[in-house]
């Protein structure tokens, strides 16, 4: 992956700590990149984020996606896309 996709997933790293997540960039000894998520209060909960490109009409469009690979939300978007990740992984009573 190339640097903009790490200016992405820090991106999403920042929003993630404003919601009280613990998340930081994991490089892969192959070189892929990915945010792991943690809930402080609830450590079981976890998610792995990558970022990935689309091309739609020959314009690159940046997507952050779900472990399983499913498109979540606009890499334009990251305080969006925590919100979401924030909400997955709320404990009960949060």
């Amino acid at each position: 992956m190339g640097d903009d996709d790490y200016e992405r997933l820090e991106r999403l790293v920042k929003e993630l700590g404003a919601r009280g997540l613990l998340a930081r960039v994991v490089r892969t000894q192959g070189g892929r990149q990915f945010v792991r998520v943690i809930n402080p209060k609830a450590t079981s909960l976890t998610e792995n984020v990558t970022c990935r490109s689309a091309t739609v009409s020959d314009m690159p469009d940046w997507w952050y996606c779900w472990s399983w690979g499913e498109r979540m939300h606009t890499a334009d978007d990251p305080a969006g896309a925590a919100t979401k990740v924030a909400r997955v992984l709320a404990a009960v009573g949060e």
